[in-house]
């Protein structure tokens, strides 16, 4: 997987003209349908893991043998009213809706949501409005839909355009009538992230002078657990303990967030409600030089952590906090602490808290990195640094 690195930062910074604002948030996560009750689910070191009974699973017809297996966990990080969608605001009929995928439905409310939070109307064509999102693949949902009525009125061509996850930001932008960029990412968990990279450097060439940069992942199941495997990423009791000793991986589960950038000369000209500031960003890949393919390098790591911040033009003693991507594993977080010691190569000592929003919502794939952004751009907001659970 591709790494990256974004810093943001309050206000009080010197500028050097490049500074990106995030002017608006919305997310759907785990526990919260909105970035307050995220927030408010964050600041108290709320766990938004649900435990389901065995009456429940046996309800959604999980096999008895499945649900009596001792490594099958009966815990899930699951987001509430997935199925809901107001179908004829963003102009689908009840039939278009119906197939069209959770994740790719999600998306559209929570781009509107991020404009409304930001104050910014699509039908202003002054704008020039840009996105660059991801979602996950979504197979099975895919596969279901072929076989319905549904798909059978629409056809296999259209249905798959309204399902295509490869054209989600082409898809949202013809909805919102959006005239900028239009890029759809698949970086597997960095894919949030990648988007708000690429959307920065957008507003920054002056490709947009808005830029809306997210992703989504939404499971199929609505209750449900998983099948735990020996030294493999799934946590063996539902829990994800981040940079804890009794750490043994992490719990998947639903997400979406979006947030709205703009360069910040231009948020402060227009006295928009500035959340925080994006100083620099890098991104890289480690090539073949790391443990396995799903897990990163320490030296790949460091070069990347050291690269955004010679392009945030800030020193390592001056950073206050680091989330991380902390799936709570035995081999990527020592990974992840062992990279920023290189990187940070700082004799000051207890002055950089560190955490994962994971711990929190567990491990929401493609909306992972985007989650932990808007942690810390609420954490900015709020003055207030989190605990980690």
């Amino acid at each position: 997987m591709p790494i990256n690195l974004i810093i943001i930062m309050d206000n009080k910074i010197d500028y050097s003209g490049l500074e990106i604002a995030i002017v608006g948030i919305s997310c759907r996560m785990p526990g919260a349908k909105n970035h307050n009750e995220f927030w408010d689910n964050i600041k108290e070191g709320k766990e938004c893991v649900k435990f389901f009974t065995d009456a429940e699973l046996e309800d959604v017809g999980i096999d008895k043998k499945v649900i009596n297996n001792p490594n099958y966990v009966k815990a899930n990080t699951l987001m509430e009213d997935k199925e809901c969608f107001d179908s004829s605001f963003f102009g689908y009929s009840p039939i278009e809706a119906k197939v069209m995928s959770p994740q790719m439905r999600i998306m559209h409310e929570c781009a509107w949501n991020a404009l409304e939070d930001a104050a910014i109307n699509p039908d202003d064509k002054k704008q020039l409005i840009g996105l660059y999102a991801g979602v996950s693949g979504s197979f099975e949902w895919e596969a279901t839909t072929l076989l319905s009525e549904e798909n059978k009125i629409l056809g296999n061509f259209y249905s798959g355009l309204l399902n295509n996850g490869q054209l989600v930001s082409q898809r949202l932008s013809n909805q919102l009538d959006l005239r900028g960029p239009s890029i759809s990412i698949t970086s597997a968990c960095s894919t949030s992230l990648v988007a708000v990279h690429l959307a920065s450097r957008a507003l920054i060439t002056g490709e947009c002078n808005v830029a809306l940069a997210g992703g989504a992942t939404i499971l199929m199941q609505k209750n449900g657990g998983y099948l735990y495997q020996d030294d493999m990423i799934f946590s063996p009791d539902g829990h994800c303990r981040t940079f804890d000793e009794n750490a043994k991986g992490t719990i998947f589960g639903d997400g979406v967030g979006i947030v709205v950038l703009k360069r910040l000369k231009d948020a402060i000209k227009d006295n928009d409600n500035i959340y925080a500031i994006i100083k620099g960003s890098a991104i890289n890949n480690d090539g073949k030089n790391k443990v396995a393919f799903s897990a990163p390098s320490v030296q790949g790591q460091a070069l990347v952590i050291k690269k955004a911040m010679k392009v945030a033009r800030i020193l390592p003693e001056t950073i206050s906090y680091v989330e991380a991507h902390g799936t709570g594993t035995s081999i990527g977080d020592p990974i992840e602490v062992e990279a920023l010691k290189k990187a940070f190569n700082s004799n000051k000592l207890n002055y950089c808290g560190i955490g994962s929003v994971k711990s929190n919502i567990g491990h929401v794939e493609m909306a992972a990195g985007i989650a932990s952004l808007i942690k810390v751009a609420l954490s900015i907001k709020n003055k207030e640094i989190p605990p980690t659970i």
